[in-house]
Order: C-alpha cells, then structure tokens, then sequence
C-alpha cells in the first residue's frame, strides 16, 4: 500500500515545485508583470479544484466513500465535517485532493466500508468518476471560450487603423517577430517616418485603401529603396509621410514595419458556441503537435535564441506570457482576451493530457478498466466468472518511472523557460 500512497503525494510534491518557482519568477520588478502571473497562478489553483471536483461530485453521485476534500496541501488550517466528508483548507495552496474509499485493490477499506468503495463499483461507474476530472477541464475551457466570444468578441484587423510599429528593421525573417532589437538593421521605415499608433491609412503612394488586406497589398508593390508616400488621418487631419520600403533576407517582399490595430467585434450566441468548438478543436490540435514536438525541441530548449511561444513550453513558461500579457498592456480587452486564451489553452492541455493512458494519470487508471472489461469478457467466452478488479501491485514500479520521466521533463522545461524566458510575440 505505501508505495501507492507516496506515489499519489508525490503530485504534491510536484504542485509545490511547480507553483514555487512560479512565484520566484512573480518576483519582477514591473508590478504589472507580476499581477499577470499571480492571476495566472489562481487560474491554474482554481482548474486544480474543480478538476478534483470533478471526481468528488461524481463519487459522491455513484454513492461512493469520500471522506476528505481539501484545498492546498500541509498542515490544515480549517476544516469542518458535513456529512461523512470533511472539507477544508490546508497551509500550502498549490493545488487540491479528495479522498475516495478503496480505489484501487491495494487499499486498505475497513470491512463496514467496503460496499461503498470505489473497486467495488461497476466498470462503468468508476470511469466516469475518473474521467470527471478531465471533463471539469474541458467544461471550464468551453465555458470561457463562450464567454470570450460574447463579452469580449473575436479580434478582427478589418480596419486601416495602425495598431504599433516595428522599432527596428530585423536581421532576417526568423527574427522578424523578436521582441529585441538586437541584431538589428537600425529604425524601421515607419519609425523614421514618423507614423504613430492610432493613425488612420487612407492612402499608400497616392492610391486609396479601405482594408488592411488592402493596406498589405499595396506594400507589396512598392519597390524597396525607393521612397513612397502614406498619407493617414490623424487627430482628423490628413497628414501625407515620406518612407523607404525595405528587405530582409528571408521574407518575400518589401516591409514598413507597419502592424494593424485590432478591433474586437461581438460575437452573437449561436455564433459564440460554434466558435467555441472550432477554437477547442484547433487549441486541442495544437497542444498535440506542441508535445509530439518536444523530443525534436529538447536540444534546442537552452538555445538562447529560442524565443517562440508556439513551441513546446512549461508551466513557467505560461506563467510568462501571462505577466507578459498584463505588462504590455494595449487596453483591457486585449489583457482579458490573452489571459482568458491562457487559461483556455492551458485546460484544453491538462484535460488530454490527464487522459493519457499511463499511470498515475487518470487516463492509466482507465485503461485498467479496459483491461478489466477485455478481461472480463474473454473469462465470459470460456464460460469462466468475472475475475474482478485489477491488481495494480505490480504496476506500481511502472507508474513510478513514468512519474520520474514526467517530473524529469517539467523540471527540464522549467529550466529552459528560466534560463530562456518566453517572450509574446509583439
């Protein structure tokens, strides 16, 4: 029993670790960096809660045991009983657990107990308490992915509006997006043209345009090098600018160094839950190619010239992007739109990958009752009686090394993320 048991506390032991060097991380000196990741941090302590929720309610519908449901880990601070379950609040808030009776067949249950324990459930019964959690996951993803589209809505470049300007031309493609000048090739064209954020484009050498697609394709017609004229609206006068297209090596076409201002339009309700599956699906999507990635990435990840947020990255890493989120600004709807696309994305990731089918995950514990269903019904076939719940004994030393692989790789990403820190893009 006791190697079980110090397996299931060592996810504390990974909430802890986790959530601690976030907050050394929070130790930034822009108090705005800072606030992005602890909004972050109880993003992330409130999906912990109702992932175990999840499990709880579930349990408690089957009729199942439950005998504790915490916030945080460590010394308790708090608690009172209801019912048979005690609820409460402990000293270290990196996280949640609930306690459910004889969940697997190396727990002890007292004999009173032992019709209420989860083992003795039916197949069908304890999958679905074990994927509750993953379900909270995905619930909440879906909730706020309905709820962006209708109070923030879908941000949309259909506008001439210059939204920021590139400070610096950069050395190539790959560093176009950097957030850095380093490296670069001196102050981009807009920059020296005096085009400000807020400046409407009405005119691109003369020729008049109404879109940003628009405003796109006439840069691409101006020869590089050779000085054009935008003419914006600005604080309702027209204002007509003389800049020089350039080049870079490896991106096709001239550049100003112009970026669109977005406007967020609403998105009615029905539009709303279509958007919120197709976005889950490309978000779900996304998540796999990120971790189906990985192996490619781990002798990259201390490469210093490793500044995406598309690739592969930690917890550490998101937390980042958040404070990163916050400190940059751009108005609140943009703040709420990216923190809110965080903690979505971050749901989407840990409710698939909890479903992955290695233990200790929920998504090993389902695939023992697979076992146990294919088992049961080839015992059928030979005319034998069921032979029951698992023994997940002799899988224990699996499950072990699967967790020290898995700690190994988070630990491993943390250090990337703290030696490279992620940048958003900007």
């Amino acid at each position: 029993m006791r190697p079980l048991i110090l397996l299931r506390r060592a996810r504390v032991l990974l909430y802890l670790a986790v959530l601690v060097v976030i907050v050394v991380v929070a130790g930034h000196s822009n108090l705005a960096y800072t606030l992005g990741i602890l909004i972050f941090i109880v993003g992330l302590l409130v999906s912990v809660i109702l992932h175990e929720a999840g499990h709880f309610l579930t349990a408690k519908m089957f009729r199942m045991k439950a005998t504790q449901f915490f916030i945080g880990f460590g010394t308790t601070l708090w608690s009172f009983m209801w019912g048979e379950t005690e609820y409460g609040v402990k000293a270290l808030p990196f996280g949640a657990f609930v306690k459910i009776t004889g969940m697997t067949t190396v727990d002890e249950v007292d004999p009173a107990d032992e019709a209420r324990a989860m083992r003795n459930k039916p197949r069908w019964q304890r999958a679905i308490v074990m994927v509750a959690g993953s379900f909270m996951h995905f619930l909440l993803a879906f909730i706020l992915l309905i709820f962006l589209a209708l109070a923030i809505g879908q941000p949309s470049t259909n506008t001439t509006t210059v939204g920021a300007i590139s400070a610096c031309v950069p050395a190539n493609a790959k560093a176009y997006d950097e957030l850095s000048c380093k490296g670069g090739k001196g102050s981009s064209p807009a920059k020296l043209a005096g085009v400000k954020p807020g400046d409407q484009i009405i005119a691109i050498a003369g020729k008049p345009v109404h879109t940003w697609v628009q405003v796109g394709n006439a840069i691409k017609t101006q020869p590089a090098g050779k000085q054009t004229t935008l003419t914006v609206l600005r604080d309702g006068k027209q204002v007509t600018l003389k800049l020089t297209p350039v080049t870079i090596p490896g991106r096709k076409g001239p550049i100003m160094g112009i970026v669109a201002a977005e406007v967020f339009q609403p998105i009615s309700p029905v539009s709303s839950v279509s958007f919120a599956g197709s976005t889950f699906g490309q978000i779900l999507v996304g998540s796999a190619q990120a971790a189906g990635s990985l192996p490619s990435e781990i002798p990259a990840l201390f490469n210093k010239n490793r500044h995406t947020t598309n690739g592969v990255t930690s917890v550490v890493g998101v937390a980042q992007i958040a404070g990163q989120a916050v400190e940059y600004g751009g108005g609140w709807q943009y703040t709420v739109f990216d923190l809110l696309q965080i903690l979505i994305s971050i749901n989407i990731f840990i409710g698939a990958f909890n479903l992955l089918p290695l233990l200790p995950l929920d998504g090993g514990h389902l695939a023992m009752l697979g076992y146990e269903k294919v088992r049961a019904w080839l015992a059928q076939l030979r005319g034998r009686p069921d032979p029951g719940v698992a023994d997940v004994q002799p899988l224990i030393p699996v499950s072990a090394a699967v967790f020290v692989i898995l700690i190994g790789l988070g630990v491993l990403l943390m250090a990337a993320n703290l030696y490279n820190p992620v940048h958003v893009i900007q």
